[in-house]
This record gives C-alpha cells, structure tokens and sequence, in this order.
C-alpha cells in the first residue's frame, strides 16, 4: 500500500503522514512539537514537507499595499498566535518584514535527508519568531545546520555539501514538494494528510487523532 512505510529501524509498516509546514508560519512553530509527539503515540511515520507560505495572496500584497483590513487580520493572526504561545511558554514575535523562506525550507530538507530535521526546525522556529534569524541569510542558516548536526564534518564540508545541494537535488525535492501540495490541494499551512485526507490548522490535530484511531494505529 502507498500509504505504508518500513522503517529501518522495526521493519514494521507504519502509516505515512504527511505534514507541510513553513519556517515563517506562526502557526506551523505552533503545531511542531505536538506534531512530532504523533510518532509516539501512533504507529505512523512523517513526512516533512515544505510549502512557503503566499502572505501576499492572503492578506493583501506587500506591506505598503495593505489596507486596513488586512492589517487588522495580521494583527489578530499573532495576537492569537502570542495566546496560543504564552500557554506553551514560547515567545512569537511577529517579523519585521516578508520573508522569502525557500533557502530556510530547502535546509530543512537537507536536515531531514540527514537524519536531524527536528533540532533544525526546532532551532529555526526559535530563532526567527525571537526576531533573531535572517531565513534568507545563507551564512546564518548554515550556521544553524553546523549546530544541530552531529558535527561528523567540518563547518567548510558541509556548507560546500550544502551548497551543492542547494543548487541540485534540494532544488529538484523542493520543487517534488511544491507538486505534491498542488496534488493534495494544500492552501496553508500547517496541514496534514492522511490517506489523500487534508487537515488544515494546527488546531485540527484532535481531529488528526481521531482519524489515525479510526485507521487503528494508536500505540498499545
């Protein structure tokens, strides 16, 4: 069956989840960690999946071309956001400007071809919701590869790694990817799916549960 993968860890065939995600998303730092816990709790193997957030499209062009509806959107998206952040402890500081993530996102998928995609993503969240990260600055998200790694290799040696795949087969998996969300008809993020299913909102995660019971894989 498509939706099932062997680890190579168990043998045993899990259920694959999709889970698309943006590092500039609030709501997607909101939905990482208690979407990493899923593994644990239900025998289920995720995907992580980029997909860049259009704010443009959702609320009205850049910056200077809002208008006061779509401001009072914004205000509100992170005014819910800081809620939802401050029953966590986590900090959400909303950034200063529009970020084009794709350098960010293409990292993730090297973290994740590596073997350390939530340390990475965990560190990213952190970092650029404290206002402290560039997504578009190479040198400093390379930096944050270095640190979450296990540090086999120089810094030199996997930011010339990195480079190669940045400009090869990252490029070609980000684009898979950007096909794959046209396919399961992703419009925002976080989202799931499950079994050709789409869940939108980290919110919707009672209901993820309540589907993967359905599918009897919650973890005797």
């Amino acid at each position: 069956m498509k939706n099932l993968v062997r680890t190579l860890t168990t043998k045993s065939p899990r259920e694959l989840v999709k889970f698309y995600y943006d590092f500039k998303s609030p709501y997607s730092y909101l939905a990482l960690q208690p979407t990493l816990e899923l593994e644990k709790q239900y025998a289920i193997e995720l995907k992580f999946l980029p997909w860049p957030f259009r704010a443009e499209e959702t609320f009205g062009g850049n910056l200077q071309e809002r208008n006061r509806l779509n401001w009072n959107k914004v205000r509100y998206l992170y005014l819910d956001c800081r809620r939802f952040a401050n029953e966590r402890g986590l900090i959400i500081r909303g950034p200063e400007r529009l970020f084009n993530s794709r350098l960010a996102l293409i990292a993730g998928l090297y973290a994740d071809r590596h073997g350390y995609f939530r340390p990475f993503a965990d560190r990213v969240f952190q970092l650029f919701f404290n206002r402290k990260l560039n997504l578009e600055d190479e040198n400093e998200i390379v930096k944050l590869l270095y640190e979450t790694s296990d540090r086999k290799q120089s810094f030199e040696d996997l930011l010339k790694d990195f480079q190669n795949y940045l400009n090869n087969q990252g490029a070609i998996e980000y684009s898979d990817a950007d096909k794959q969300a046209e396919s399961d008809k992703i419009f925002g993020v976080p989202a799931y799916v499950i079994r050709d299913e789409l869940f939108w909102g980290h919110d919707r995660l009672a209901w993820v549960k309540k589907r993967l019971v359905s599918l009897n894989l919650a973890r005797k």
